[in-house]
């Protein structure tokens, strides 16, 4: 996606760490273009120059609370807390927050605040419609949601895809080009033969994976720390 076309947040904490896993996980989902500042002063600043769609919150940070920031944000702005405290909850929402983070968060708690975040902006409209992917089967194409795939299988020029009704679409393409395709944030490759949807992992290891319906894949040699990263950031 250009990046005139994606949607700019701030992030202000007075943690890098946190800022840190703030980053990874915008970037994991795509589609913003994030600045963090570990200066609360110098976040607000930002924030009311640039005037940005997202803005993530710490609260208790040095000089400025979060609280204070958020009720000096521009009215195009919303915004997301994200602290290790649970005191300030009904402040939060009192002030209009679109969710509240409690650390540590992992990926899939974020994707949910961004979703509403996105919801909120009115930008998630395109990403709504575009939720799925166009396959050929024989002499016809097939659209698939994401959400219906479990996982991806790859044969010799063709791959399987399982769905959760039990159908199997099989298809003339190869598993790179279809993995292309699909969303970094919600697939995730763990075999030279297998994508698998990160929302169906119900159990994960270095050697196997296993799926919603009691499904068990292998997870490939050269993907095994790949996958525990990525699926231990979303459970």
């Amino acid at each position: 996606m250009p990046a005139s076309n994606k949607i700019k947040c701030i992030a202000i904490d007075d943690e890098p760490l946190a800022l840190d896993v703030i980053s990874k996980f915008c970037e994991r989902a795509g589609g913003l273009e994030l600045s963090v500042f570990t200066d609360p002063a110098e976040g607000l600043q930002a924030i009311l120059k640039e005037q940005p769609g997202i803005v993530f919150l710490d609260i208790e940070m040095g000089g400025i609370s979060g609280l204070d920031i958020a009720a000096r944000l521009p009215e195009k702005s919303c915004f997301i807390f994200t602290t290790a405290y649970l005191d300030y909850a009904l402040d939060g929402f009192e002030l209009d927050a679109v969710d509240y983070l409690h650390k540590p968060f992992a990926y899939a708690r974020f994707r949910t605040a961004l979703g509403k975040a996105l919801r909120r902006l009115g930008a998630d409209d395109k990403a709504e419609a575009e939720a799925y992917i166009v396959v050929k089967k024989e002499y016809s194409n097939v659209t698939i949601p994401y959400a219906d795939i479990v996982y991806i299988e790859a044969m010799e020029g063709y791959v399987k895809i399982f769905r959760t009704d039990g159908e199997c679409v099989v298809s003339r393409v190869i598993l790179k080009n279809i993995g292309d395709r699909l969303p970094a944030a919600d697939f995730l490759r763990i075999h030279r033969s297998y994508i698998v949807s990160r929302s169906k992992v119900r159990r994960f290891s270095r050697t196997e994976v296993e799926l919603a319906g009691g499904v068990v894949l292998p997870v490939g040699r050269q993907y095994a720390a790949d996958v525990v990263k990525n699926l231990s950031e979303a459970h």
